[in-house]
């Protein structure tokens, strides 16, 4: 009988000690949940900023690709004035060129005309 009695007394004993680290574990267990609770809060605020900054860096793109579009019309308007420039220059420089040798008819005429003695004898000359 006295050893039934210290048998359940280390039961209790025993059963008491588990009632103890069960409830250290409860504890430990309430800081870790609370703990992934906190850290499931910070990382769906990391992934909002993430979505926040996707958000802005695509609307960065869209501006972006607009105005790269816009530049290229503006090339495209160049070129197209860059070339009718070209166009404009080759003209002037035929008429130039004719001009040039307009004069120079121009120049051998009124030379003739200021020393008529050329005409009368061009052996003269």
């Amino acid at each position: 009988m006295s050893k039934m009695t210290q048998s359940v007394v280390q039961m209790t004993q025993d059963v008491h000690s588990m009632s103890v680290n069960m409830n250290s574990m409860a504890g430990d267990m309430l800081v870790m949940a609370k703990a992934m609770v906190e850290g499931q809060k910070k990382m769906g605020d990391d992934f909002a900023q993430v979505a926040d900054d996707m958000h802005t860096m695509t609307k960065s793109m869209e501006n972006m690709s607009a105005d790269m579009n816009g530049l290229n019309h503006y090339i495209k308007t160049m070129n197209s004035n860059i070339a009718t420039m070209n166009q404009s220059m080759g003209r002037m420089s035929g008429d130039m060129s004719q001009m040039n040798q307009s004069m120079g008819r121009m120049r051998y005429d009124i030379n003739k005309f200021t020393k008529p003695e050329n005409i009368i004898m061009p052996f003269m000359r």
